[in-house]
């Protein structure tokens, strides 16, 4: 007899019970999953909540995603399932103008649905192209682009009160045009003439960049909807601020609101790396300080991330004090590593809204940072950033720390014109003072750096090179500068130390492995790239 028939109709039937059994699987996770997503959304809208998460959806996504209603009710579960309570819908991107049946629609429906809903605007391609980055950035000398400034922001005010600038708000122009009103010391904007105090490029494009978001942002705006509150969002790049016309402490004064760009990404991805992880923390805290109430939040992607990076870029964003993550954006997290990074983010939403409670809560505390703004990095670009990484509880700070416990300086607070004095007065008063060699270099005709409290650490002109300090060498540096804020810490590079004044702390290990790091006595192990933490 032959048994080929019945052994296929068995292989059929057994790969029937497989395909019921898992439908009946997936018919039993549904709910399950779907209640999880509800918990998050009901969670993050808790009243009182110290910290939300938001999206933006660029000019390019309303086009692609919000044009249709299928496409707004993917885009609306996607937020609630994310824990998202506000979203940003922008009216121009790249050239491109969203249409306003669209945007206004959009706004409807998520208004409908609980959100919290702002307008953006993302200032690239208007007008005539910079001779520099020419394939985003514009020339803001010329007249007609102005025009078309004025238009754009207009355009947003008639549907929104609010208004998020993403961070190419700058220039690099050196075209003839430009040139010449640098030289002449003269910023024009339509028929008004402005003076430039000095004649670099620095001046002139600090100078233009604020007079513009007066006369062609601010102003227009806010003539067609007086409600309307703009916000203009720094990029993470603050050691080039002043080179491309970001004035922090003119912009900030001017403008409704501050935003804050965290995203730190892979530090060794091949395009995007080369930025450790602790920056989020300190451009926010250091943002945070020239804004006060005005400092909303911190702006992160998924570019070049792993799930653990992304993790990082939110846990760095809430610990630098941020009231809100915006998550960008909607179109780019639907592809690439976006959807890893956000399943990853999911799980974590519960406990990142529980620290964050705790850390706004509280005022952090360690060794002062000084960053005075528009300060030029020298050879030591971002090396704050790196010291964070050594396992130093920053205070980042944007005037001179006079009553720190404790102090940091570099290069940058050449920029002060008052260093000598008010560094000679810090070191006299016996308390530790942390100083760069390129700073040290400086200064040594000029100051007295002497004295048993003053510390030397070796940049090199190199600051990535703080990375491969040996632990021997980062408990040698941390312990005069942890001794008056009565601490000490004992970890291998690459374990960030946050400090508050009520004696909680945080520690996070940035390494691909567990480490293990003592506090004040008490020894405990840190996962790979994990937290730990104690609240008082």
């Amino acid at each position: 007899m032959n048994s080929r028939p019945f052994s296929t109709l068995w292989r059929t039937l057994r790969a029937v019970f497989q395909y019921l059994a898992l439908w009946a699987c997936l018919a039993l996770l549904l709910p399950i999953s779907n209640a999880v997503a509800q918990e998050l959304w009901d969670l993050a809208r808790q009243p009182g909540q110290a910290h939300h998460f938001s999206t933006l959806f660029t000019a390019q996504d309303v086009r692609d995603y919000l044009s249709g209603e299928d496409g707004l009710r993917q885009a609306i579960d996607w937020c609630k399932q994310t824990g998202i309570t506000k979203v940003y819908i922008e009216c121009f991107r790249g050239g491109y103008q969203a249409q306003r049946a669209a945007l206004k629609n959009a706004k409807q429906r998520f208004l409908a649905e609980g959100f919290r809903v702002s307008g953006c605007v993302t200032t690239t391609k208007v007008g005539k192209p910079s001779t520099g980055w020419s394939s985003e950035i514009s020339c803001y000398t010329d007249l007609p682009t102005q025009r078309r400034l004025r238009q754009i922001f207009e355009y947003a005010a008639s549907m929104f009160d609010e208004i998020m600038i993403d961070d190419f708000w700058f220039t690099d122009c050196t075209c003839p045009a430009c040139d010449a009103a640098r030289r002449a010391e003269r910023v024009t904007i339509g028929s008004h003439s402005y003076p430039v105090n000095g004649d670099t490029w620095e001046d002139y494009r600090r100078e233009l960049m604020a007079r513009l978001s007066a006369d062609c942002l601010l102003g227009p705006a806010k003539l067609v909807n007086p409600k309307v509150r703009l916000i203009i969002k720094y990029p993470q790049w603050y050691d080039r601020f002043h080179e491309r016309g970001y004035d922090v402490v003119r912009e900030t004064a001017e403008f409704d609101r501050i935003w804050v760009g965290t995203e730190t990404r892979d530090y060794n991805d091949r395009r995007w790396g080369g930025t450790p992880q602790y920056e989020g923390y300190f451009i926010m805290r250091w943002l945070g300080g020239i804004g006060g109430p005005k400092c909303g939040g911190g702006w992160f992607d998924s570019f070049g991330t792993t799930p653990a990076t992304y993790i990082e870029q939110a846990r760095q964003t809430i610990l630098g004090g941020a009231a809100e993550s915006m998550l960008f954006s909607y179109g780019s997290l639907q592809r690439g590593t976006g959807p890893e990074d956000i399943k990853a983010l999911r799980a974590n939403v519960p406990e990142l809204l529980a620290v964050a409670k705790q850390v706004r809560s509280r005022q952090i505390m360690g060794v002062a940072t000084y960053k005075p703004p528009n300060s030029h990095p020298g050879k030591e670009a971002r090396v704050f950033d790196f010291v964070g990484m050594m396992g130093l509880p920053l205070v980042p700070c944007h005037t001179f720390p006079a009553d720190a416990p404790a102090a940091f300086f570099s290069v940058h607070a050449l920029k002060d014109p008052d260093l000598v004095s008010e560094l000679g007065a810090f070191i006299q008063a016996g308390k530790p003072v942390l100083l760069t060699d390129g700073l040290a270099k400086a200064l040594a005709d000029r100051c007295d750096l002497r004295a048993a409290n003053v510390h030397i650490l070796s940049v090199n002109g190199d600051p990535k090179s703080l990375l491969k300090l040996s632990q021997g060498e980062l408990d040698g540096l941390r312990a005069p500068l942890l001794r008056p804020l009565k601490t000490s810490f004992h970890a291998p590079n690459r374990v960030g130390l946050y400090l508050f004044s009520d004696g909680s702390w945080v520690i996070e290990n940035f390494n691909n492995e567990s480490a293990s790091v003592e506090l004040n006595d008490t020894q405990f192990s840190i996962p790979a790239r994990g937290w730990r933490f104690r609240w008082n």
